[in-house]
């Protein structure tokens, strides 16, 4: 595929963009409709159990930052609102706790497979839609492969909570209870020191499912 439009800087942009809101849509409102089927309608009390972009996304944290990190050259990680659930209404404890957490990023990783079936089955199509499902595909690898790290309060912290011992689970809630705080410290000092290797989880990943 010829690469001219992928190394044009506003049509990253916008192709980011349009889909880190897909992506970040759906990412969210599978942790609502999970969390519902598992028996907690707080999401839904919340109007959270909608396919509604507005009301997920975060401008920083969802839009901002994605694209200013693809325009950069790096993974186009970002994050939504969180959707809210009580962990004491849902069936199975902290194993539903755990699917619901994950329910977002295995969403991510499904529309990346997604994406890269149908540049597979054809092979054969235009510069444009190629580089538009590349593009998809990136977003949703880097979003399934960050929100895995299991720190506090991204998703993957839910599946790691479920099967830790107490003392860990212990310390993970005082990091939780930090909020966006939380997120800052593992922003600007933890994620320096994994970057290099998200990254490259990140690229054997979508080397899979792209077939690279």
């Amino acid at each position: 595929m010829d690469t001219n439009l992928l190394d044009s800087t506003l049509f990253v942009a916008v192709i980011t963009l349009v889909s880190v809101l897909l992506s970040m849509t759906l990412h969210e409102a599978m942790h609502a409709f999970v969390g519902h089927w598992l028996g907690d309608t707080t999401a839904s009390e919340h109007g959270r159990l909608t396919l509604n972009p507005l009301k997920h996304i975060d401008p920083i944290t969802t839009v901002a930052l994605p694209v200013l990190l693809a325009l950069s050259g790096l993974p186009p990680f970002g994050a939504a609102k969180p959707v809210p659930f009580n962990p004491f209404r849902v069936k199975f404890g902290e194993y539903g706790a755990a699917l619901i957490g994950i329910a977002g990023p295995l969403t991510n990783l499904l529309l990346a497979i997604a994406a890269g079936g149908i540049l597979r089955a054809f092979s054969g199509m235009s510069e444009l839609p190629a580089a538009i499902l590349v593009v998809f595909a990136v977003v949703n690898v880097s979003f399934f492969v960050f929100n895995m790290i299991p720190f506090p309060p991204l998703d993957g912290s839910r599946l790691f909570y479920a099967f830790a011992p107490d003392a860990v689970r212990k310390f993970m809630d005082q990091i939780e209870a930090m909020g966006f705080m939380a997120i800052l410290i593992f922003m600007f000092i933890l994620f320096p020191f994994i970057r290099d290797i998200v990254s490259a989880v990140s690229q054997n990943i979508l080397g899979v499912v792209l077939g690279f």
